[in-house]
C-alpha cells in the first residue's frame, strides 16, 4: 500500500437540486489530499442534479465519473451504493450525502489515521449537526457536536481515539446510543460484508452496513470532526422524524428482523450480540408492554432513591443528636 492510496469518494443523488449538491460536490475539491476520484451516483433524479453531475464528468474526467442504473431507474439508497463500490477503484472508500459537505482536512487526516492502524476496519469521528449553512448568524448558535458514542464509551471506561474491538460499537449501534456517519472503509472490509443490503432502499440503509462492519471488524473512533450533517426540511431524516410512526413501528422491526436472520446466519446466535438483540425485538414487537416495564423500572428507581434519601435524612439527624 503507498501512503496515499487512491480514495473513492461516493456521493448518490436523487433529485438533489443545485445548491445543496454543488457545494457537497466542491468540498470534496478543497480536500488538501490529492489522490481520490469522485463518483457521482445517479439514483433516477428527474430535476437538474442529472446534468449537474454530468457537467463535472465532462469537466474534470480523470478525476470524476457519472454512474445510473439501467434505464435510469431508481432503486434506492443501498443499491445506489453498491453501484458505486462496484465502478470504485480505490484501497479506501468513504460516502458523502449529496446535502452535507466535508471540512477540507477530512480525507488526509483520516487516511493517515487507518494508514497508522492497519487492524481498523474504519475510522469515523463525531459529526457536526449543521444550521448556519443559512447564513443566518442566528442559526450558529443551534449548531452542534452529535458525539453520543464518547459519552457511552467513557461509561465504559473507554476512550476516544482509540480502535475499539466487536462488537462493543455493535451493541451501542443496535441500542440506538450511538450513530455512525462520514466514515472512511476500506474497500477489503466492504467486500467481506457484501456491501450495502439493496433491500433497505432508505431508512436504516446505514444502519445496516454499519452494523455489519463493526459486529466484525475493529474500528477506530476519532474525536476529531469531519463531517457537516445538513439540516433541511428536505432531508430524509428530518422527514423521518417528522413520521415517527413508520420509522419506529415499521423501519425498525424491519431492520430487527433482518439482524436476527443475519446473526444466525453468521453464528452469533447465543452470543452477547444474540442476547442484546432478542431484547430489542422483544420491544419492537410487544411496545406497550415494554413501555410499561420501562415506566415501572423507573418508578421502582425513583421509589429507591427516595428511600435511600430519607434514611440519609435519619442518619444525619441520629448523629447529630449524638453530637448534642
Amino acid at each position: 500500500m503507498t501512503s496515499k492510496p487512491l480514495i473513492s469518494c461516493i456521493i448518490i443523488f436523487f433529485n438533489a437540486g443545485e445548491q445543496f449538491f454543488i457545494e457537497a460536490i466542491q468540498s470534496v475539491f478543497a480536500q488538501t489530499y490529492q489522490n481520490w476520484e469522485l463518483l457521482l451516483v445517479d439514483d433516477g433524479s428527474t430535476d437538474g442534479s442529472t446534468e449537474i453531475a454530468l457537467r463535472y464528468t465532462q469537466q474534470y474526467p480523470e478525476k470524476v465519473h457519472y454512474l445510473e442504473h439501467e434505464g435510469h431507474h431508481n432503486r434506492g439508497m443501498s443499491a445506489t451504493r453498491n453501484l458505486g463500490i462496484h465502478h470504485a477503484k480505490g484501497e479506501y472508500i468513504t460516502f458523502l450525502d449529496a446535502d452535507d459537505i466535508w471540512i477540507p482536512n477530512t480525507l488526509e487526516e483520516q487516511a493517515a489515521i487507518l494508514n497508522a492502524h492497519p487492524d481498523a476496519a474504519m475510522v469515523y469521528g463525531p459529526i457536526q449537526i449543521w444550521f448556519d449553512w443559512t447564513g443566518n448568524s442566528e442559526d450558529q448558535k443551534l449548531n452542534y457536536l452529535e458525539q453520543r458514542e464518547y459519552e457511552e464509551l467513557r461509561k465504559l471506561g473507554m476512550e476516544t481515539n482509540t480502535l475499539i474491538k466487536p462488537p462493543i460499537l455493535f451493541l451501542l449501534l443496535l441500542q440506538m446510543k450511538i450513530s455512525i456517519a462520514g466514515m472512511l472503509v476500506r474497500r477489503q472490509v466492504i467486500e467481506k460484508v457484501g456491501g450495502f443490503e439493496d433491500s433497505f432502499r432508505g431508512l436504516y440503509e446505514d444502519q445496516v452496513f454499519c452494523t455489519k462492519v463493526c459486529l466484525q471488524f475493529p474500528v477506530f473512533v476519532a474525536s476529531q470532526c469531519w463531517y457537516k450533517y445538513r439540516q433541511h426540511p428536505k432531508s430524509c431524516c428530518i422527514i423521518a422524524q417528522k413520521t415517527k410512526k413508520e420509522y419506529w413501528h415499521i423501519q425498525r422491526p424491519v431492520f430487527l428482523n433482518w439482524l436476527e436472520q443475519y446473526l444466525s446466519v453468521k453464528g452469533f446466535k447465543y452470543t452477547e450480540a444474540w442476547e442484546v438483540l432478542q431484547k430489542e425485538l422483544w420491544s419492537s414487537r410487544y411496545p406497550i408492554l415494554s413501555s410499561l416495564l420501562n415506566r415501572t423500572q423507573q418508578t421502582i428507581k425513583r421509589i429507591k432513591w427516595r428511600v435511600n434519601r430519607i434514611a440519609l435524612q435519619k442518619l444525619l439527624v441520629k448523629t447529630e443528636k449524638l453530637r448534642i
